[in-house]
């Protein structure tokens, strides 16, 4: 089962890349008309364009598997899921920075084995940057063609590296959250570039205030658990996916903890 999980995770990177194609080319031309779903969220047509495109192919690779995909979920089409595996999808993971042309968006395709993350490639298509992860294999950053490994660092002594979203996060509340940590350095970033950093061991935490969902952060939590991280609820209880309705409680992500007497 690892050697065809791995030939599947290379066959997402290729659809994400497609997906993400997609997305670049709305984007560069101007393309941000949006509309706002019964949640109140932004959609466009690169959101749907993208998750098209996934969807076409995630069926195509794996007809077996059930699709969780977010505008799917959105217009009331929610697949059962009979078995261990499912996919979560979100085709343009920050949308509020696409219609705010910040380049923070991402796609984000993961499958989810027995409630836990198993594989995940999370696409940049602005920077370039490619993030994949198969848990208990390892995770790679990729680049203009050039792909190397990378692994969540241990806390480094000069203090942490925290990482914020730009929108759902206020220094109040992480100042709360973080008063009996020491604090190197905050960066804020949108979309699930912020767990990828951590598992680049470019940051060491991130703690999500705002509300968020299943398929917005599965990708990049396979991404940081395949590194060497994890992802807790605030009250410190695993990270658990096919929740009801999808919507995730208030998490922490963490690079490597330090080992017991260290």
């Amino acid at each position: 089962m690892a050697e065809s999980d791995a030939a599947l995770l290379e066959a997402l990177v290729g659809l994400a890349a497609e997906a993400g194609g997609i997305i670049r080319r709305l984007y560069e031309g101007g393309r941000t008309v949006s509309q706002d779903k019964t949640d109140g969220t932004p959609v466009t047509e690169a959101d749907q364009a993208a998750e098209a495109v996934i969807l076409a192919g995630l069926r195509e690779l794996t007809p077996d598997i059930p699709v969780i995909a977010e505008e799917e979920v959105a217009a009331g089409r929610v697949p059962e899921i009979p078995g261990p595996r499912f996919w979560l999808v979100d085709p343009l993971d920050g949308t509020k920075e696409f219609l705010g042309r910040t380049g923070e968006f991402t796609v984000n395709i993961a499958l989810v084995e027995n409630g836990g993350p198993l594989l995940g490639v999370v696409n940049c298509p602005v920077l370039d940057h490619v993030y994949t992860g198969h848990v208990g294999v390892g995770s790679t950053f990729r680049q203009a063609g050039q792909s190397r490994p990378i692994a969540a660092r241990l806390p480094p002594a000069e203090g942490l590296t925290v990482v914020a979203s730009r929108r759902h996060s206020s220094p109040e509340e992480l100042a709360v959250f973080f008063e009996d940590i020491r604090i190197a350095a905050e960066r804020r970033i949108g979309s699930s570039l912020k767990i990828c950093l951590i598992a680049a061991g470019e940051a060491d935490i991130y703690q999500a205030f705002g509300r968020t969902m299943e398929w917005d952060i599965a990708a990049g939590h396979a991404v940081l658990a395949a590194a060497g991280g994890s992802i807790e609820t605030v009250e410190g209880k695993p990270f658990r996916y096919g929740k009801p309705n999808f919507e995730n409680p208030h998490f922490v992500a963490f690079g490597r903890r330090p080992a017991a007497g260290q």
